[in-house]
């Protein structure tokens, strides 16, 4: 009887899936339960989904942006690589009144070639100057460098604020980053970023005219009539913060390169910080004059020096990290500073850097040390690990700069060192030429506090600190500057838990910044 019943079931089951050609074989009962199965009828097609999946990745959006002003965006088409597809949206060569540059899903921007943020307004604020522009450029924005010889350009008297966040940064970077074709080893795919201001600067184009004075300008190295240089120690050429730079450093002609980032004569009301410049071709921040200061900086993969300043730069540098591409195959110094000739031109350059990581891992052929100091340049070091296991650490050049203090000719004395640890190789931490011994660069180093010219790392994850680095005196430099931090430890990166540097980075072979922070050979989606 129960069979019976079980087989009636069963029926009655397939009558029910006939009638709503919706069932399929587990409606059924099993084979092996001794009753007899009625096989169900085939499933009938899948409906197409309702609405289409939306699919992986970027897809164009329908038209580029409208700006406000007279200077429109050019429809390019369509550009795709491994992130998906985007509108090609270019910019004019010349951005003549304020423009705001708009975060839009889909949308990409390029520079056709040098592209010029209002006109050079001279060193002087005037009354008949061109009307002052600043472009402002939204969070989480790309922009790529359609050609090689494709850079931008804020000229004097204008502006950049270029602010993104910690989670969406700004990406300047060249086309082949956006097509895909960009590795861990590329570089040299467009110019970079140029920002020109009224601040002092030395080595004048004018024979004749005084350094640090509006009669003293210069033309930016790699460019031409892009002019630097006044008299206005706290100029505003904007804001830069949280902004990737990538594949930098065009060579426009002999022995002229761009860097990632040229800020040239850019006074002290300037705001520059949370930057990473990655694969530069030739420097990756040069600091030509002016009176900028700096606070975290990232410097990756740099085919020349990482950080170089020259013309009289005045300033302050706090949590700079720096980590040549592996392999050592490209790189001179992590830092160069100054150049021979001239020397005791005033403004004498004078800079004080605290919290810094520097990872040397090129034999830095030219300069033949991680740091070079040289064309009586004054520079104040303090917390800070270099890991240079293959070189010199140290390198100091011309009498001039170890001169003793002489207020007339704007010199504090020779370079200082406060709580700096090295681990040198080559023939030794201390190298002096040009009228400077290895003796000289050995006592101005140990004459310092806190110094290790022995050091040996136990950084984790190539440069976080571990309990040697935690274990090391630290220097207070707040006491030199209202801008620094009294950080507590040397280095750029406390410990595990510091996330300075995480998220708005990108990730190479070169340094990876963790998972918030993607990857350098990926364009942001």
């Amino acid at each position: 009887m129960a069979a019976f019943a079980r087989v009636r079931l069963v029926m009655l089951s397939g009558v029910a899936c006939s009638i709503l050609a919706a069932c399929g074989a587990d409606g059924v009962a099993s084979p092996g339960e001794g009753v007899i199965v009625i096989p169900a009828p085939a499933p009938a097609p899948a409906p197409t989904p309702t609405p289409t999946p939306t699919p992986t990745g970027v897809t164009p959006a329908a038209a580029c942006p409208s700006i406000a002003g007279p200077n429109a965006l050019s429809d390019l088409g369509t550009i795709s690589g491994p992130q998906g597809t985007w509108r090609n949206c270019g910019f004019p060569t010349r951005f003549t009144a304020s423009t705001a540059i708009p975060k839009v899903d889909g949308v990409i921007y390029s520079l056709p070639g040098r592209v010029d943020v209002g006109f050079d307004q001279g060193p002087t604020e005037d009354a008949g100057d061109p009307a002052d522009v600043t472009l402002t450029i939204d969070p989480g924005v790309t922009i790529f460098g359609a050609t090689g010889v494709s850079f931008l350009v804020v000229n004097r008297g204008n502006k950049i604020d270029a602010v993104g966040s910690a989670t969406q940064p700004i990406v300047f970077t060249g086309r082949g980053n956006v097509v895909g074709s960009a590795t861990d080893n590329t570089s040299e795919l467009w110019g970079g970023v140029v920002l020109l201001g009224r601040a002092p600067v030395t080595d004048c184009l004018a024979p004749g005219a005084t350094p640090g004075t509006t009669a003293c300008e210069r033309d930016t190295e790699g460019t031409s009539n892009a002019l630097y240089g006044g008299a206005t120690v706290d100029d505003n050429s904007g804001r830069m913060s949280y902004v990737q730079i990538r594949y930098s450093g065009f060579v426009l002609s002999a022995a002229s390169e761009l860097q990632g980032l040229t800020p040239s004569g850019v006074g002290s009301n300037t705001l520059l910080e949370n930057i990473q410049v990655h694969n530069s071709s030739d420097d990756g921040i040069e600091v030509f004059g002016g009176r900028v200061n700096m606070r975290n900086l990232v410097i990756t993969g740099a085919e020349d020096d990482s950080l170089d300043t020259d013309m009289g730069y005045k300033g302050n540098i706090q949590y700079v990290l720096a980590v040549q591409r592996a392999g050592g195959a490209v790189g001179d110094s992590i830092m160069e500073i100054d150049s021979n000739g001239n020397e005791d031109a005033v403004p004498r350059q004078n800079v004080r850097i605290s919290n810094f990581t520097f990872i040397h891992r090129a034999n830095a052929a030219g300069n033949a040390a991680s740091i070079l100091i040289r064309g009586g340049a004054d520079y104040h070091f303090m917390n800070g690990v270099i890991v240079a296991p293959g070189i010199s650490c140290l390198r100091i050049n011309s009498a001039t700069t170890v001169q003793p203090a002489n207020p007339a000719l704007d010199e504090v004395g020779p370079p200082k060192f406060d709580s700096v640890n090295m681990q040198c190789g080559g023939s030794g931490p201390f190298t002096g030429t040009s009228g400077v011994t290895n003796d000289q660069v050995a006592a101005i180093f140990n004459g310092g506090t806190n110094n290790s010219s022995t050091y040996t790392p136990s950084l984790t994850g190539l440069f976080v600190n571990g309990a040697t680095e935690t274990g090391r005196p630290f220097f207070n430099p707040t006491g030199l500057s209202s801008f620094f931090q009294n950080a507590g430890y040397v280095g750029a990166v406390r410990d595990a838990s510091d996330t300075r540097f995480q998220g708005w980075t990108c990730n190479s072979a070169t340094a990876g910044f963790g998972s918030s922070s993607g990857s350098c050979t990926a364009i942001p989606i």
